[in-house]
């Protein structure tokens, strides 16, 4: 594979993730270590605390993995866990359906890279690690999928809704049917279809819940690379944060001041990526997973009060019914699991940048946080029309109007904006003494003079148009090419945010991604551009 990068300025990324990758000191004091600096991130590994009740926690892992169907692929992955010296990197993703856009492919050979960087310079284990985003709810956000098509990305729903309870615990129906053949309609068939489908159906079984179908299939992809499957919607795990969860509540006005502090420093030359809300607890129960509301000492969820004592009791008696929000699960991950790095996606490192003090309430330290991997999977068969044109790949982030336009441009052998900018002007200058003329004969004829002139103007402008139009369609194979470029590249914004994994392993084959992870074995990570990788 080849590779080359450009630079994450020519892309649709905000300033703070730019300002992040390319000028660090501005947001260090939000953050607990330079990821790109091995020293302070060494001297953070050396701060890592080493996990909570980690024999109880391999014990709970052990159960949550038999229920989701994979306890075999993760046995010696738990084994290297249990090493009271095993350290662990980190990332994280919600249960999109065949493994959610590429993106999550992404974050997750990055953790693998970085753990296999990282075991070797401290000579001791360090597992790679994806936590399942269990608890979330949103099943509409994870229940689509993205296919490149002539026009832009093809989006493919599942033909159903959730009914309020985390997306792990949805099950996996019939609605796969009608979705499978959609997909299968877009998508060539290939050498690989075949075997592809096998995995797909073979993992995404009716009857099984989303959290069984997703680990399974990341099992599939990656395990073999020593990642551990983590989760929090288990009763044995939970038992082990019930302090977490009790300080959420007892601290409840610090966090929250702490959150919005921090919060409103950020904004003052960023964002913020997330509104900071009363409480940072969800209560799961027969109407799903509702958010804690509070008002002082009164917390509220539904038609049902607590006061802080009483829900600290509810806690301790049944933990397995709360759930953390997007602020309290990287609190309850690094509770559990030794982290010396979480990989990071654009928007997620915005959120943490609001955590710094908010780690500090519960007496932890911020772990290491790390841009994953972003990347754009190049097809030869646009690199070859791609040498015909005179964009650079990342030119292609543009409005397809500016592309053409910019095209016409540049092949217009006369420099038409140039000619019809000098014509104006040239009309402006010869206009000027015979309006002086008309208003010493008559100052009342000076405005329709001028108007004159200025519809002049107005229909040189309409002309430009119908040339460039002309141009257009006398460029129209060219023009052709760079909306089928476009489409690939960037189909609805980044193509690592559109597309589903599944387009490019039935192009390419189900070990796409190994061969991606053996080629950046050979060379250093780069994690300050982005990459284009040549299939």
């Amino acid at each position: 594979m080849e590779k080359s990068q450009c630079s994450f300025k020519q892309l649709p990324f905000s300033n703070l993730f730019s300002t992040y990758i390319y000028d660090y000191p501005k947001l260090s004091h939000f953050f607990s270590a330079n990821p790109f600096d091995d020293q302070e991130v060494e001297a953070r590994i050396q701060r890592t605390p080493s996990g909570t009740n980690r024999d109880k926690f391999v014990a709970a892992l052990s159960e949550y993995h038999n229920e989701l169907g994979i306890s075999q692929d993760q046995v010696d992955q738990l084994q290297k866990f249990s090493n009271p010296e095993a350290l662990a990197v980190v990332t994280g993703q919600q249960l999109g359906i065949y493994g959610g856009p590429l993106f999550t492919i992404y974050k997750t050979i990055t953790t693998i890279l970085l753990a296999e960087k990282w075991e070797e310079k401290l000579n001791r284990p360090v597992v790679p690690v994806f936590w399942l985003a269990d608890e979330d709810h949103d099943f509409e956000e994870i229940a689509s999928l993205g296919i490149p098509g002539d026009n832009g990305k093809i989006s493919i729903a599942l033909n159903e809704s959730g009914n309020g309870l985390p997306v792990s615990e949805e099950l996996i129906s019939e609605a796969f049917t009608e979705l499978n053949q959609k997909i299968r309609e877009i998508n060539p068939e290939t050498d690989f279809s075949s075997s592809m489908w096998d995995e797909l159906i073979e993992c995404y079984k009716s009857g099984s819940t989303h959290a069984q179908a997703f680990s399974k299939l990341i099992c599939k992809w990656l395990a073999r690379y020593g990642l551990l499957i983590v989760g929090s919607n288990h009763k044995k795990i939970k038992e082990l944060v019930v302090d977490t969860f009790k300080t959420s509540v007892s601290k409840a006005s610090e966090i929250h001041s702490s959150l919005e502090r921090q919060s409103s420093d950020l904004e003052k030359d960023f964002h913020r990526q997330v509104v900071v809300g009363s409480t940072n607890l969800f209560h799961l129960g027969e109407s799903g997973r509702v958010k804690l509301d509070r008002e002082e000492d009164v917390w509220k969820v539904g038609n049902v009060t607590f006061s802080s004592a009483s829900l600290i009791e509810e806690i301790e008696k049944n933990p397995e019914s709360f759930s953390p929000n997007v602020f309290l699960r990287p609190i309850v991950q690094d509770v559990l699991l030794p982290t010396i790095g979480y990989v990071a996606g654009p928007g997620e490192l915005a959120y943490y940048a609001q955590m710094k003090s908010y780690y500090e309430q519960f007496q932890m330290e911020m772990p290491v946080i790390f841009p994953r991997l972003s990347a754009t999977l190049l097809e030869s068969g646009i690199d070859r029309i791609m040498e015909k044109l005179p964009f650079e790949l990342c030119t292609y982030n543009q409005r397809i109007e500016d592309l053409e336009a910019r095209y016409i441009e540049l092949n217009s052998s006369d420099n038409l904006n140039q000619v019809f900018k000098e014509w104006v002007q040239k009309v402006g200058e010869i206009s000027s003494e015979p309006i002086e003329l008309i208003q010493s004969i008559d100052a009342t004829l000076k405005g329709t003079a001028g108007k004159v002139v200025s519809g002049f103007e107005n229909e040189l402008n309409k002309l430009k148009g119908r040339v460039f139009r002309s141009i257009k369609q006398q460029e129209e194979t060219q023009l052709k090419r760079i909306a089928r470029i476009k489409t690939q590249l960037f189909p609805d914004g980044l193509q690592e945010r559109a597309i589903s994994p599944v387009y490019f392993m039935n192009k390419y084959g189900l070990d796409v991604w190994d061969r991606i992870i053996e080629d950046f074995q050979k060379d250093s990570l780069d994690l300050q551009s982005h990459h284009i990788i040549k299939l």
